[in-house]
């Protein structure tokens, strides 16, 4: 049978997803799709989810598997692609680092599974024209860029960083690789249907926001598929606790890890027990981070330099395209 109790929990989620989308919350804001948008229905993507699933559930994951299905290859050109997207993007504003935005690129480019790149969180554009510039080489379909353009960073209330988000991925030459959503991310998960194979969260940094963006899209993410969230080690409550209760603390996910400010892993509900040994572990030094952070405050004093202690033992170095791949190929003891 496909769907086999042991991988039923995805298969669930998207059918649920598909079959009552939850209607928008609040007013939603003007949705603006870039020219050549691909559109799914139930259909199609019902067919995604059993084409993704028939390696996770046509035959039983033996004790000794260790690896898997198929080893993930760096595309000999990589470097020199991620050096020119950088570029691209580096001038743009924005808090991304050039680790992390290497990173970015990265998963774009060697995610082992079909499906859209999802960005929650565009501001004005510094991880779009990345991630855009490495999908448009690679030709891995538009990047799906949602944002409602009305940032707390904004001295003015009333100001939008949508006009310069325009202006930058014009500039940058990627215009016609992004999907732009002007809207809440909610408004947009509502009556999303389409298979995604990198979900980037780097909108709403409170708890209920970065749970609101998760619980929106993952449903969606099929397997082998990477998520990963923007300032998890930075003074915000949503991404670490999102990354530690949702993600490092469920065995539906294997290799996963930090550069920088960024947390992400990889879903794999076949096989995501053998990497619990290393989640866990992982587990163990971002949970501590997670009493610092759950008010949302500005810390100071000796709490700050308890935060900065706590955050100092988490590993979040960079890393290369073929130490990243090799994470997802090795699969460790459980």
């Amino acid at each position: 049978m496909l769907f086999a109790s042991d991988c039923r929990s995805f298969p669930e989620r998207a059918k649920r997803q598909i079959s009552s989308p939850r209607q928008p919350s609040g007013e939603s804001l003007s949705l603006v799709r870039a020219a050549g948008s691909p559109s799914y229905n139930k259909q199609t993507f019902q067919a995604h989810v059993r084409t993704a699933f028939a390696w996770s559930c046509a035959t039983p994951a033996r004790p000794e598997e260790k690896s898997i299905l198929a080893t993930i290859e760096v595309p000999r050109d990589l470097d020199a692609i991620l050096d020119a997207a950088w570029e691209a993007a580096r001038n743009v504003p924005g808090y991304l680092m050039e680790s992390e935005a290497r990173l970015l690129g990265t998963i774009a480019a060697c995610a082992p599974t079909t499906g859209a790149i999802v960005e929650i969180g565009s501001f004005k554009g510094k991880s779009t024209v990345m991630l855009a510039k490495v999908a448009a080489h690679y030709g891995l379909g538009n990047i799906v860029a949602i944002d409602p353009h009305n940032s707390p960073e904004l001295l003015d209330p009333a100001a939008s960083s949508f006009q310069d988000f325009l202006n930058n991925i014009e500039t940058a030459g990627v215009s016609s690789h992004v999907e732009v959503h002007r809207a809440y991310s909610q408004d947009v998960s509502s009556g999303w249907n389409r298979p995604i194979r990198f979900l980037w969260i780097d909108g709403d940094h409170t708890y209920q926001g970065a749970k609101t963006d998760f619980d929106g899209f993952f449903p969606h993410v099929l397997p082998t598929g990477v998520v990963a969230l923007h300032d998890a080690l930075n003074v915000f409550s949503g991404p670490i606790r999102v990354f530690v209760e949702d993600i490092l603390r469920s065995d539906e996910f294997g290799a996963a890890g930090f550069v920088h400010s960024i947390a992400w892993s990889q879903f794999r509900p076949r096989d995501g027990k053998l990497f619990h040994r290393q989640r866990a572990q992982l587990e163990r030094v971002a949970e501590r981070l997670i009493p610092f952070v759950k008010d949302d405050q500005a810390l100071h004093g000796l709490t700050k330099l308890r935060f900065k202690l706590n955050r100092s033992r988490v590993p979040r170095k960079a890393v290369r395209p073929q130490e990243w791949v090799s994470l997802l190929n090795r699969a460790p003891q459980a």
